[in-house]
Parts: C-alpha cells; sequence; structure tokens
C-alpha cells in the first residue's frame, strides 16, 4: 500500500475508466456543442463575452433567474470581456502548472458578478478559454474524487487545488487513462457517482 491518494488500486483505475465509457455511451455526442462553441471564439477573440456566459449558463444548466445575473447583464459586455481576457490569458499560460494558471484565471474571474463564489461558471468559462488545458468543476465531480479517497476541500482556491488534483490523477494513471485531457477526466468523475452507473469497486 501507499500514501499517495493518487495512487489508486487497480480497480479503482479500471472503475473510473468505466465511468468515462459510460458518461461516453449515455451523455449526446452533440451535448458539448454549445462548450465547443464558445471555446472556438475564445480561441480566435482571446475573451468571452456575456452572450457566451450565458450559452454557457444554459449548457451548465444553471439558473439565470439570480440577483447576479442581472448584475452581470448590467456590465457593459467591453468590461466583461476585459475580465475573461485576462482569464483567458492566464489559462493559457504554459509558463505555469496547469493550477497555478487555473488559479490565476478563477482570481481575473472574481471582480464579475456570479463568480465571485462557486467554481461551477467560472470553471466552465475557464474551460471554454483554455480547453485543453482546464476542466469543469462541480458537486458531482467533487463527489467523485471523494469515491476514490481524495479529500478537495470547500476553501478558498478549490478550483486550483481540484485541477491540481486531476494534473496528480492523470500522472499516476496507467494507460491508456493517462492520456486523457482534463476534461475526460471531469467527465469520468462527474459519472463515476451517476445513478445509471451500475460499475461498482470490486
Amino acid at each position: 500500500m501507499t500514501d499517495n491518494p493518487f495512487a489508486l488500486a487497480p480497480e479503482q483505475w479500471q472503475r473510473l475508466a468505466c465511468a468515462r465509457q459510460a458518461y461516453t455511451d449515455t451523455v449526446s455526442p452533440y451535448y458539448d456543442e454549445t462548450l465547443q462553441h464558445v471555446a472556438q471564439r475564445a480561441c480566435v477573440s482571446g475573451h468571452i463575452g456575456k452572450a457566451d456566459i450565458g450559452a454557457l449558463l444554459m449548457w451548465k444548466r444553471l439558473r439565470a433567474d439570480t440577483p447576479w445575473a442581472a448584475e452581470l447583464m448590467a456590465l457593459a459586455d467591453a468590461d466583461v470581456r476585459r475580465a475573461t481576457a485576462t482569464a483567458t490569458a492566464a489559462a493559457r499560460d504554459t509558463t505555469l502548472s496547469r493550477s497555478a494558471a487555473a488559479q490565476a484565471g478563477r482570481a481575473a474571474l472574481v471582480p464579475l458578478p456570479g463568480f465571485r463564489t462557486g467554481d461551477a461558471l467560472a470553471s466552465a468559462v475557464l474551460t471554454a478559454a483554455a480547453p485543453d488545458r482546464m476542466a469543469i468543476y462541480d458537486q458531482r465531480a467533487h463527489s467523485g474524487l471523494r469515491a476514490l479517497g481524495i479529500t478537495l476541500s470547500h476553501a478558498p482556491g478549490r478550483y486550483s487545488r481540484y485541477i491540481k488534483a486531476i494534473d496528480q490523477l492523470l500522472a499516476a494513471a496507467p494507460a491508456p487513462i493517462r492520456n486523457w485531457t482534463p476534461r475526460d477526466m471531469d467527465t469520468a468523475l462527474y459519472w463515476l457517482n451517476h445513478p445509471t452507473n451500475t460499475t461498482t469497486s470490486t
């Protein structure tokens, strides 16, 4: 046995691989089109505006009938794009580790309404900004880490620690999991405890 929580037992890696396959088999191949379209526009422009944040809000199936949504809509799109441009540059900065880039990108979004607390929407913006480096955070993925025996606290800086955990999992993983993208890993974690996923650890 090892004290490294990322050195999973073979059956745990198998469970993770099966969860990823179940996600791929179950979720429509078109589901991520919205995320991909936003990412394509961000790739060209280097920033993300209110319309694309609205698209990501729908893609994440988050509520928009909230005070922060009205506050965000009251901001000039140019101001929103300035903040997301800084976040995009940080997320793409390959001189930084992925977790450091996640921390800098997440910090750049804090001034915007809807991004001061919580990581769900912020992770969607950062993943659209840097789809090969960032990953989507949500409570199900958080629970997936816990199911593997990996603790992720809710203290400030959670998104950076989440990306670091994904990096450490990928580094410790056997083939072919080690070749997954962070987005592949987040979908596997998301599906790990899904009610329709009958994969269990042995």
